[in-house]
């Protein structure tokens, strides 16, 4: 293991390999200071289970808009660099509102700042995300391409780490610190991870707009919807034909050449603003172009579909264990950690015994997995399972793994589509808006849960309808199975 990542170093080099692990670290150990931000919610403001639920999907927004931030460090560089000033920005995004939270407590004692406050918090995080994924694939495409499975392997390690730390401590620390003190502890990682975007050097590029992707989105359609290319009929007529296409050829290339040698020298005459408008504008609606073919559209679409169609009820069912099953927050940090324990557990079964299958199977069988698993909620909030002396933190326990692992099943035919899917040359920006579209269903979810919850009059201290919700829940998650004719239907789950 030591020497697979002295190698892994000697060829990204130590600052690179650092700050790459540190934001993936801080990505997962955001789970210490976000229970936190539940408690907050719920102790302090003393939110409904729905009215928190909202507050949680407006603050995660911005994880639904990812590929903006993509074609914006692309298209417009800052003082010729088109990376490190975007994950600058980015990291102070995701510093300010933590230290302005645990200074201020007229701030964090208020739904409205608050709310603004973590919004602010989730942009600089996903802004980080798109960049340093931008990194990677940059790095693994001007060193050695065949380090492209080990540089994501220690992205993953890391960001797994993290995420069990952040659960562990996280308990721990609400137990015995002030909230305000957990948000500044937090801060300490974005800090660190601002200090060491200075070790990282970048190429200057100059003061110009980058039209690449727009040039490889369109180029890539270009080849789909159009430029067929040439036969082979060399056969079919006669040799004196094929001279003639040469000739002609030869002709169209040289007029090819200059009109991009014209359209370069009209480029460079634009002003700055103009030419980051014009490669925003092409790159923008290159990309929407692509992913208007079917077989793409199609696949996103059941994602989408299996996200908004099911209401989400995990921030009511957190009101639910703290407040009636009388769960701590150690407890609850320790459930979140055999979660993350089921997810890797879920990628081993996936990798070991269901790549070879169809994708359609699979998916089926995750959507009645998640339909058992809201029946053990059942059992959970009707108390049945106190007859057979079951505690209620096993089945919490038990509960929190295997929605993990289920998850896990779901989400790695939609990581394999995605990759099949994306077209040479954009893959980065289209996946992250592959990404970007599950992460608007989740937030749509969280949506329908919030109003299911209104709607059935669930609130804190009172679950009486919970049960009812649960219920319905389970019936939704049904309705992706209808719709599973928009996967297509040879596709396995082996990456092509």
């Amino acid at each position: 293991m030591i020497k697979w990542l002295k190698q892994v170093q000697s060829v990204f080099g130590t600052s690179f390999l650092w700050l790459i692990s540190l934001v993936y670290f801080t990505q997962g150990f955001r789970s210490f200071v976000w229970t936190a931000v539940s408690y907050q919610l719920k102790d302090e403001l003393k939110l409904s289970p729905s009215a928190s639920q909202l507050v949680f999907s407006v603050a995660f927004f911005p994880w639904s808009i990812k590929p903006v931030y993509g074609i914006l460090s692309d298209c417009i560089p800052i003082r010729g660099q088109k990376r490190v000033p975007y994950l600058v920005i980015s990291t102070i995004l995701s510093l300010l509102p933590w230290l302005i939270l645990g200074l201020k407590e007229s701030l964090r004692s208020s739904s409205g700042p608050l709310m603004i406050l973590l919004t602010a918090q989730n942009l600089g995080s996903a802004m980080a995300d798109v960049v340093v994924d931008a990194m990677i694939a940059e790095a693994v495409r001007s060193e050695r391409a065949a380090f492209a499975g080990d540089l994501q392997s220690v992205s993953w390690s890391a960001m797994a780490l993290g995420g069990i730390c952040g659960s562990l401590l996280g308990g721990y620390a609400l137990t015995n610190l002030q909230i305000d003190r957990i948000f500044l502890l937090f801060s300490v990682l974005p800090a660190m991870q601002l200090l060491s975007c200075g070790l990282v050097e970048e190429s200057t590029l100059g003061n110009k707009a980058l039209p690449d992707l727009a040039n490889s989105i369109s180029s890539h359609l270009g080849d789909q919807n159009g430029l067929v290319p040439e036969k082979d009929v060399s056969k079919e007529v006669p040799s004196r034909n094929n001279s003639m296409r040469r000739k002609k050829s030869q002709k169209n290339n040289k007029a090819r050449t200059v009109i991009t040698i014209k359209s370069e020298a009209v480029e460079k005459k634009r002003p700055l603003v103009m030419q980051w408008f014009y490669s925003l504008k092409a790159a923008f609606y290159s990309l929407c172009k692509a992913f208007k073919q079917p077989v793409i559209l199609r696949p996103m679409t059941w994602f989408f579909l299996a996200h908004i169609t099911i209401p989400n009820l995990s921030t009511v069912m957190f009101y639910y264990q703290t407040e009636f099953l009388n769960l701590d927050p150690s407890f609850l940090g320790t459930a979140r950690v055999v979660g993350w324990l089921g997810l890797m557990l879920g990628t081993f079964i996936y990798n070991r015994y269901l790549k070879h299958m169809k994708l359609r199977r699979i998916l089926t069988w995750a959507q009645l997995g998640l339909a058992t698993l809201s029946i053990l909620d059942i059992v959970l909030v009707s108390r049945f399972h106190i007859e057979f002396g079951i505690s209620d933190k096993l089945m919490v326990l038990c509960g929190s793994a295997l929605a993990d692992a289920i998850n896990q099943l779901k989400f790695m035919p939609f990581l394999i589509l995605s990759g099949q899917l994306c077209p040479p040359g954009i893959e980065g920006t289209l996946f992250a808006l592959f990404m970007s579209i599950n992460n608007l269903g989740s937030t749509i979810g969280s949506f329908v849960g919030a109003g299911l919850a209104s709607l059935l009059n669930v609130s804190s201290g009172s679950f009486d309808n919970l049960l009812l919700g649960i219920v319905i829940q389970v019936i939704c998650t049904f309705i992706p199975i209808v719709f599973l004719f928009l996967i297509p239907k040879e596709a396995t789950g082996l990456a092509s």
